[in-house]
C-alpha cells in the first residue's frame, strides 16, 4: 500500500514526522467526508475502500467526477475551500493530514511536495480520461471503457483484474458517465445477454470476452 500513497518517496525519518501529524479514521459507507465549499483544512489518503467525488450542477443534478480507491489522494485545493464533495461508496479507511501541518512539512521535505504534485498530475489525467468518456462515446462504449478502467486500476494495485469489483450503484455509474440509471442497467443487461460479461455476487463483474469489451470500448 505504501508504494501507492504519499509515503512512497519518504525515508524513515520523514515517515516518522508524517506519522506524527496524521489521524487514521474508518468511515462507514454513505458518509460525507467534506462538502463542496467547506474550508479545505485537511488532505486525505485512501488506504482502504472506495470514495466518490461529485459536484452539484445549478439545476440540482449531480456529476460524479471520480471514484478513488487505495492509494488515491483527495482534498488538494487551489483555494481555501474544497471544489467538490467527497462521500464514501463503501466503508473506507483514510489517513487525514491537517493542511497547515502538511504544508509546513512540504517546505521541509521537498520529496513530499514532489510526491503530492505527482498525485495532482494523476488527478488531472483522470479528469481528462473522464472528459473523453463524456464526449462522443455511446452508452455501450462508456460502460465498456468504465469496466476496463476499473480492471486496469485493480491490476496496478496488485489485485485481480478480472472479475472486476464494481462497488458503486447504477445511479453512481450513471452520474459518472453522463447517462441515466435506466440506460446503465439496460447496457449491462445487453452485455450480459451477448455473453461479454456475467454478474457475480459481491458486486463483481466477470468479463467473459475481454477482446469484445476492448473492441466495444473503442467503437469497433
Amino acid at each position: 500500500m505504501r508504494s501507492l500513497t504519499v509515503c512512497a518517496a519518504l525515508d524513515p525519518e520523514e515517515l516518522r514526522r508524517l506519522a506524527d501529524i496524521l489521524q487514521t479514521s474508518r468511515v462507514e459507507a454513505g458518509q460525507t467526508l467534506f462538502s463542496e465549499g467547506d474550508a479545505a483544512d485537511a488532505l486525505y489518503n485512501v488506504t482502504a475502500g472506495t470514495v466518490k467525488l461529485y459536484k452539484l450542477l445549478p439545476d440540482g443534478r449531480r456529476q460524479i467526477t471520480g471514484f478513488l480507491v487505495t492509494g488515491d489522494f483527495l482534498g488538494l485545493a487551489v483555494n481555501d475551500s474544497y471544489a467538490y464533495t467527497a462521500e464514501t461508496v463503501t466503508a473506507a479507511t483514510l489517513c487525514r493530514f491537517p493542511r497547515k501541518k502538511i504544508d509546513a512539512l512540504m517546505d521541509e521535505f521537498p520529496k513530499m511536495q514532489r510526491r503530492l504534485f505527482s498525485m495532482a498530475s494523476n488527478e488531472l489525467a483522470a479528469a481528462q480520461d473522464q472528459m473523453l468518456l463524456l464526449g462522443r462515446k455511446t452508452a455501450k462504449e462508456k460502460i465498456c471503457s468504465f469496466l476496463l478502467m476499473l480492471s486496469q486500476r485493480a491490476a496496478r494495485r496488485g489485485h485481480k483484474e478480472n472479475p472486476v469489483y464494481v462497488p458503486m450503484s447504477r445511479a453512481d455509474i450513471a452520474d459518472y458517465l453522463g447517462l441515466t440509471t435506466e440506460t446503465v442497467s439496460r447496457t449491462f443487461t445487453q452485455l450480459k445477454t451477448a455473453g461479454a460479461i456475467s454478474l457475480q455476487e459481491g458486486n463483481k463483474v466477470l468479463i467473459s470476452d475481454m477482446d469484445a469489451i476492448y473492441d466495444m470500448a473503442e467503437g469497433c
